[in-house]
């Protein structure tokens, strides 16, 4: 009787101390939910409310130098509440502001951290890219009004399109003007402000339907802003990947828009005549070097041009056409960027089916100069063997010339 009593007893002590031990698990939990976003390394928090959401995928990406990231994913209930944490940067001499956005489809929400700040969001979907509200710092509002400055651009230009009073040269201007008049603002009310805040940097490098607004290879009055925003981020996040990128940007467009210099090259007479062209190699997206006379098999489409010229998307389109309905006959297309921002290539190039390459001389380059490249884009077409056949101002129609070729 007494053993069982005993028995009873342990039981009773060993089911009272598991469920202590449940008890101070659960506690523990709920304690390590709630500290997660100040526990460990620097982290921020970025939290709100979008509406009319449910069942919809909300994404919070980086915007690093080389693309967009994709950092975590909530898949919204009734109340639209959600809530990311967010490894951050240390803030020691090594900090630099960083750029995020949060999207649902193509709806975007665009946000700077400066610090460890939290960042709080309210919306309501389909209309959050242009309806939303964002607190924790004063940049990410300044970033919400630049978005709408674009989107209202947008709009402005779509309305010219159905403008009848006008003729097909004054529209041209009126967009010339329009787009001008936008830069003017973008420069003298958010730029140089101040160069040195994350919004600058965000204004600098606004888009118009995918294209730079702010060319940073030939035009000298643009490559002056880079500049300054790169002496500015030097001072003070001198450790920043995006100061060293905002440097060269800035050296390389300083060095195009300098007078040009002679060209002083020892070029081999023998080798031109052998292979009919001045042959070069450049690196592509692999960084491995792609020369031109390894095309020597196909019919070549020599193109140097600029991924942030404004016509570049809609060239990049003719291009594909081309490349799709010829390349099966022989057709290769070597194309050579001289964009200023590396990065802004590798995005735009990455699904590119030809041979795309990067000089990162810009049009200062040697081998530019020596195939006297005075505009952008510029191409050539080059006959199997490496037979240079014209240049683009030699060709009425660029099919019926590659069709001659195959």
């Amino acid at each position: 009787m007494r053993k069982r009593r005993a028995q009873r007893t342990n039981q009773n002590i060993m089911k009272g101390v598991i469920a202590m031990a449940l008890i101070v698990l659960l506690v523990c939990y709920l304690f390590l939910t709630m500290v997660s976003c100040t526990d460990g390394a620097p982290t921020f928090k970025v939290d709100g409310t979008i509406t009319e959401a449910q069942d919809s995928t909300l994404v919070l990406e980086a915007m690093t130098l080389t693309g967009v990231q994709p950092l975590d994913s909530v898949r919204l209930k009734a109340d639209g509440t959600f809530s990311f944490c967010v490894k951050g940067v240390a803030q020691d001499s090594t900090a630099s502001p960083e750029f995020y956005r949060l999207r649902i489809a193509r709806q975007v929400i665009n946000f700077v951290v400066d610090s460890l700040e939290d960042i709080q969001v309210q919306a309501t979907y389909p209309q959050m890219a242009t309806g939303y509200d964002i607190q924790g710092n004063e940049a990410s509002r300044t970033m919400k009004t630049l978005t709408l400055l674009n989107l209202q651009l947008q709009q402005q230009l779509k309305g010219l399109e159905d403008e009848t009073s006008m003729s097909a040269l004054e529209k041209v201007d009126r967009v010339k003007e329009l787009v001008q008049n936008y830069k003017l603002t973008l420069k003298r009310d958010y730029i140089l402000k101040d160069p040195s805040s994350s919004a600058a940097y965000f204004a600098l490098f606004q888009t118009l339907w995918g294209q730079m607004l702010f060319d940073p290879e030939t035009d000298k009055n643009d490559v002056q802003y880079f500049a300054a925003i790169a002496t500015q981020w030097e001072q003070y996040y001198p450790y920043s990947p995006r100061t060293a990128n905002l440097k060269n940007i800035a050296l390389r467009g300083l060095r195009n828009t300098r007078q040009t210099r002679p060209i002083e090259l020892q070029i081999d007479g023998e080798k031109i005549r052998e292979s009919g062209i001045i042959d070069f190699g450049f690196p592509d997206i692999q960084g491995n070097e792609r020369r031109l006379s390894d095309l020597k098999d196909y019919v070549v489409l020599l193109d140097f041009t600029a991924y942030a010229l404004p016509q570049s998307q809609q060239r990049t389109l003719e291009l594909r056409e081309l490349y799709n309905k010829y390349h099966s006959r022989g057709l290769e297309i070597y194309q050579v960027s001289l964009d200023a921002d590396e990065h802004y290539w590798k995005t735009k190039c990455e699904q590119l089916p030809w041979v795309c390459v990067y000089c990162a001389e810009g049009i200062s380059n040697d081998m530019v100069h020596l195939y006297n490249v005075q505009s952008l884009p510029t191409y050539f077409l080059i006959g199997r063997g490496s037979d240079m056949r014209a240049r683009q101002e030699q060709i009425d129609h660029l099919e019926k010339a590659i069709e001659a070729e195959l």
